[in-house]
């Protein structure tokens, strides 16, 4: 059984690397799956089992702590592992760090659905939010889209957004204070935060924008209203982890808004040529539901590139 520290994983991992795990992944049979998430007093602990056939099973264990990154010290606000078993044999082969591998394949979902659907021109992108994941949002989404070249940061503390900006190179970057206005401007739009009322207004949105949703994975959280998802083309990253467990998805449900046949595939779909986008005015939504699988798929590649050196 192998330990895999943080840094074991970043010496293998890039984002071209973590994209292609996950398509080659998503070119397999779809993965069986299993959640688990119990809270207390705000902090949350999530259990996420999944097994894909043919390649690996695995199960990640995380606590979400959300005052962690204001503490002192500074902690990150989600802490956990990942187990990788033997698909043959279900022996453990590796322990891996979570709060790395989870940025890696959260990232990388996002630019894998980026990749299918966002247009090859887009200019223009804006990150709601500026918490630990921004950053490695921003650095996957313009490796899939290297025509990026303007980057605008919103956050609801401009000071994290100004923090956010000044360590970012080789892209020019705009802190922005009117979300709206940042919304009608962008071509490629993500969003991470921990909202529970809707940032991101599809009334706002303009004809051609990719939105990645990637914050809410709670049944009372969402960062975009109705519009925004009746106005685009709805996506999700995984049916088994959004329908029914995520307020992005689950709410419009409930009230009608949306309905189940609304969502026109997931990343399956969208990998093997069966989904995607059809023209260059179309708004393109991708929510970004995570799941045991992603980690599965980049444990098991970062598993496999360590065992190779």
């Amino acid at each position: 059984m192998r330990i895999v520290t943080g840094d074991d994983i970043r010496s293998v991992c890039s984002w071209p690397f973590a994209v292609e795990a996950l398509r080659a992944g998503h070119l397999m049979e779809p993965a069986d799956l299993r959640d688990s998430l119990v809270e207390n007093a705000g902090r949350k602990m999530l259990v996420r089992t999944a097994w894909i056939p043919g390649l690996a099973s695995g199960v990640k264990a995380v606590t979400i702590y959300p005052d962690n990154p204001s503490a002192e010290p500074a902690r990150p606000s989600v802490q956990g592992q990942v187990l990788l078993f033997d698909e043959a044999q279900g022996h453990v082969v590796a322990v891996l760090e979570g709060v790395d591998l989870t940025a890696w394949k959260t990232a990388g979902d996002s630019a894998l659905g980026a990749s299918c659907l966002a247009r090859q021109d887009v200019k223009t992108m804006l990150m709601a939010g500026a918490g630990s994941m921004a950053g490695p949002l921003i650095a996957a989404h313009r490796a899939v889209r290297p025509s990026l070249d303007t980057v605008m940061i919103w956050n609801r503390s401009p000071e994290r957004a100004e923090q956010l900006a000044a360590s970012l190179e080789g892209v020019a970057v705009e802190v922005v204070t009117d979300l709206d206005e940042a919304v009608s401007r962008a071509d490629l739009i993500c969003s991470a935060t921990m909202t529970k009322v809707p940032l991101i207004r599809g009334e706002a949105l303009r004809p051609g924008t990719h939105v990645d949703l990637v914050g809410a994975y709670t049944p009372d959280m969402r960062e975009a209203d109705d519009a925004a998802l009746t106005r685009g083309r709805l996506f999700v990253d995984s049916l088994a982890t959004t329908i029914g467990h995520i307020g992005e998805v689950m709410i419009p449900m409930a009230s009608g808004a949306i309905s189940r046949d609304d969502i026109l595939g997931d990343m399956h779909d969208l990998v093997q040529g069966k989904a995607g986008r059809q023209s260059a005015d179309e708004i393109t939504v991708f929510k970004n539901g995570g799941g045991a699988h992603l980690d599965v798929m980049m444990a098991h590649a970062v598993h496999l590139a360590l065992e190779g050196r």
